[in-house]
């Protein structure tokens, strides 16, 4: 650790550690919507990410990671528990990572996949802002089940429904 545990942050730290936090709430956001310029807004141009054996360039797969997660007819991502590691204007980040995916079948036997894991992040500085050099997610356990969603139940029915990049409501 580059810091002792428990350790008062200064304020610059604390303002770092809000920016680090933005970006890691905007990619769960990009990756929900499917806002391809969200998830690309999170790494620098030259970044690198392995959702699989390799390291691939992000930019490339934050385009393809916006039109993959479509398969899904939901996805919501939530992130908590971040370590910050502080190495001047470089940073390891590890955040515990809960993902929800709503799988719609033809034949009505819909199903919802759970993963849990955590991101394991590279952040760099460069001026005075944060991004994401590196990710590596590392899964924990996921779980797929017979979906349980009811949309006419009378608490739910009247929502708003969530959707993809540009038909959600926060657009």
């Amino acid at each position: 650790m580059a810091t002792e545990a428990g350790h008062v942050p200064d304020m610059m730290e604390l303002a770092d550690r809000a920016a680090i936090t933005e970006i890691l709430g905007l990619h769960c956001r990009g990756v929900d919507r499917a806002e391809e310029a969200a998830l690309k807004a999170c790494y620098w141009p030259d970044a690198t990410t392995a959702y699989g054996e390799a390291s691939v360039p992000a930019h490339p797969f934050c385009s393809q990671l916006a039109t993959a997660i479509k398969a899904y007819a939901q996805t919501h991502h939530m992130v908590s528990n971040s370590l910050f590691f502080f190495h001047g204007d470089a940073a390891q980040v590890e955040t515990t990572l809960l993902a929800f995916h709503y799988l719609e079948s033809v034949d009505g036997d819909d199903s919802e996949m759970i993963y849990l894991g955590r991101y394991l992040d590279n952040f760099e500085k460069r001026g005075n802002v944060w991004k994401i050099k590196h990710r590596e997610p590392i899964i924990s356990w996921s779980q797929n089940i017979p979906a349980s969603h009811d949309a006419s139940h009378p608490a739910l029915s009247a929502l708003r429904k969530a959707g993809r990049f540009p038909d959600d409501p926060i657009y």
